[in-house]
């Protein structure tokens, strides 16, 4: 299992100068420098040429457009990661690995990419599968105007056991109402309770509420710590545990230590 953390990946658009410089102040996990759908067309080459100039406190990665060699050239030369967009099927990674030593993150954001997860994320280079709820409701056919809304618990859980039984990070996309901080909270929770590790941000003012949900609190370290101090098939606070429990217990745990020196 890669160990990266990942509870907040900032989407930034490398079209963007000034918020590049921001990015590189932020304490998000993750800078995720976008060259595909936050970048208008009439700005790629110029995006592309940004590159040199991205930082991230973290993990530094960039989003590439499909099949676009020149972009992952680019990548290659300033990214910890590539992102890897719209990917439907094994050959697609195939594709990019040829052309990258770097780790990849995979988006499953169609539904063809959904019924190819599992052979997908067998690929070698790959660390982490990405759902992208507002591209696969477009392919799905759901009817709704928000990224973020009206996102499939089937296809997050697919993706989320598909990266899981191959030892890869389970990533959940953005929730685009800026100002619907209870909307970001109530998704974020449903992502953790599928089993994902973390969540892409588009703005910094979501930051802090990934990192309170998708970071253990005192409490659960607490009771985790005691869970693992027991032996055989006892109860504790009122709850039957036993060695499934511990398993539990050391997840917990395993969360909290990637990030103790994060804010």
């Amino acid at each position: 299992m890669a160990t990266r953390p990942r509870r907040s990946c900032l989407a930034v658009p490398a079209s963007n100068e000034r918020m590049l410089a921001k990015a590189a102040t932020l304490p998000a996990d993750e800078i995720v420098v976008d060259l595909e759908d936050g970048v208008a067309h009439a700005d790629k080459e110029r995006a592309r040429a940004n590159l040199p100039v991205a930082r991230a406190q973290r993990t530094l990665a960039v989003r590439v457009n499909k099949g676009s060699a020149a972009d992952i050239a680019a990548a290659n030369a300033v990214a910890d990661v590539i992102v890897l967009p719209k990917v439907e099927s094994p050959d697609d990674v195939a594709a990019a690995r040829r052309l990258t030593h770097l780790p990849l993150e995979v988006q499953i954001e169609t539904t063809l990419g959904l019924v190819n997860v599992e052979a997908i994320a067998q690929e070698q280079q790959v660390e982490a599968l990405l759902f992208g709820p507002g591209d696969f409701a477009a392919s799905l056919g759901v009817p709704v105007l928000t990224i973020g809304s009206g996102a499939s618990e089937y296809a997050m859980a697919r993706v989320a056991v598909a990266a899981k039984a191959f030892g890869l990070q389970a990533i959940d996309g953005p929730y685009a109402a800026l100002d619907d901080e209870a909307g970001l909270r109530t998704s974020a929770e449903r992502a953790l309770a599928l089993g994902y590790d973390g969540k892409w941000a588009i703005h910094p003012s979501q930051l802090e509420t990934l990192h309170d949900v998708f970071t253990p609190n005192e409490a659960e370290i607490e009771r985790a710590r005691r869970i693992l101090a027991t032996d055989g098939a006892v109860r504790l606070d009122g709850d039957m545990v036993d060695e499934a429990t511990k398993k539990l217990a050391e997840g917990v745990l395993a969360r909290a230590a990637g990030h103790d020196d994060v804010g």
